[in-house]
């Protein structure tokens, strides 16, 4: 489906997309806060989502700016009952960190075990897309520079010494559900650090904006409208999937977007061959 909106909708239109969103924003925030150990202590994910086969990929899945992981969980369910093992990163509270910062938190935590040999995927809603295109860049870079002094400048020496045929931490790519890779002039708006740091002039973004190499490796999935996101979440060079289900939360519910992420996954898994 193209990413080119054919029309903006009515204003009574979006009124009525916005108060779903929010509505489904609600029901997420409230279901993490009835649970005990919603303070203090990580949920645990669903036994279910740990049974998944070695042939397909890992999945690790990164949710937004204020959000808890469970805002995934229909995308996590999705890949779980298709036979993922589905993964979360613990520790970030409500991701307010910088993007650098948490990408740095999570190239570690991917560090500190061997890839599967079917590799990993990440799934992310929001922010959690920056952070992820963020880790593909710096683990990239790193991973070439070591390879390289491996490979004592042989090409194909530093080839051979990258893990996953190039793929850095075994990550195969990123599949971003509304996320704004272009920023967000509403940012601006906001005096809290944690939301203007999706203006468009920011530095992270500008910075994220002129690395490209990349995007080859990302699938992007956007509803019709986004009233977090005016300029749209479609990023040149990756695949650009439009899903009927407009909004910023409750697209991550629409049985349309877990079929995207769904083919997303295998998209990448797909096409994980030497990098360029």
């Amino acid at each position: 489906m193209s990413p080119a909106q054919t029309a903006r909708p009515s204003a009574v239109r979006r009124g009525l997309w916005w108060a779903a969103d929010y509505v489904y924003a609600a029901r997420r925030q409230l279901a993490v806060l009835s649970f005990p150990w919603a303070i203090g202590r990580p949920r645990p994910t669903p036994e279910s989502w740990r049974r998944g086969g070695p042939d397909l990929p890992e999945v690790f899945l990164i949710p937004g700016v204020y959000e808890h992981w469970t805002f995934l969980r229909p995308l996590g369910d999705a890949l779980a009952s298709a036979g993922h093992r589905v993964r979360v990163v613990h520790g970030l509270g409500v991701n307010r960190r910088s993007i650098a910062g948490t990408a740095d938190r999570l190239a570690k935590m991917l560090g500190e075990t061997p890839a599967p040999p079917a590799g990993r995927v990440l799934v992310a809603h929001s922010k959690g897309g920056l952070i992820g295109k963020h880790l593909l860049v710096s683990s990239g870079a790193a991973a070439r520079a070591a390879a390289e002094a491996a490979g004592g400048g042989d090409p194909a020496a530093a080839a051979a010494a990258a893990p996953h045929r190039g793929r850095p931490l075994g990550v195969l790519g990123l599949v971003a559900v509304a996320t704004p890779f272009g920023g967000s002039r509403l940012a601006s708006l906001f005096v809290v650090p944690s939301i203007r740091a999706f203006r468009p002039q920011d530095e992270t973004i500008v910075t994220l904006g002129r690395e490209t190499s990349v995007n080859g490796r990302i699938v992007s999935v956007f509803g019709p409208w986004d009233p977090h996101i005016p300029e749209g979440s479609a990023l040149e060079g990756a695949t650009n999937v439009a899903v009927p289900t407009a909004g910023h939360f409750r697209v991550l519910e629409s049985t349309a977007t877990r079929r995207a992420v769904l083919d997303g996954v295998a998209l990448l898994a797909k096409d994980d061959g030497p990098a360029p």
